[in-house]
């Protein structure tokens, strides 16, 4: 199992994680949902609900990830394998992404 801290400008929305390739969880941090002021993290994830489930990564995340040679690129350089959207996604969306998403890798 593998998770993530997903913040929204720096402030911490929620974790996504793998338990398994094949089965993907997010769940809004409970503060973060509380709030009424805080928006949703997209428009396919609203704060209608809490905990969301999904066989593949999620489209929004999954749409954070290069594509392409770069991907690829990443894939050699960063030596993770090319189906591993989950590990790559926690190698490249740290810091400088298109958007006001990022994620941390948590330690279990």
């Amino acid at each position: 199992m593998r998770k993530l801290a997903v913040y929204r400008n720096n402030i911490l929305a929620g974790t996504l994680t793998e338990q398994y390739r094949g089965s993907y969880v997010f769940e809004y941090d409970t503060q973060y949902f509380n709030n009424t002021k805080k928006p949703a993290i997209s428009l396919t994830m609203s704060k209608t609900n809490r905990e969301y489930h999904s066989d593949t990564l999620f489209p929004f995340f999954y749409n954070m990830l290069s594509e392409g040679v770069n991907r690829k690129l990443q894939n050699k350089l960063l030596k993770i394998d090319e189906d591993d959207f989950f590990g790559l996604l926690a190698a490249t969306a740290q810091f400088d992404t298109i958007g006001a998403i990022t994620v941390k890798p948590l330690d279990l």
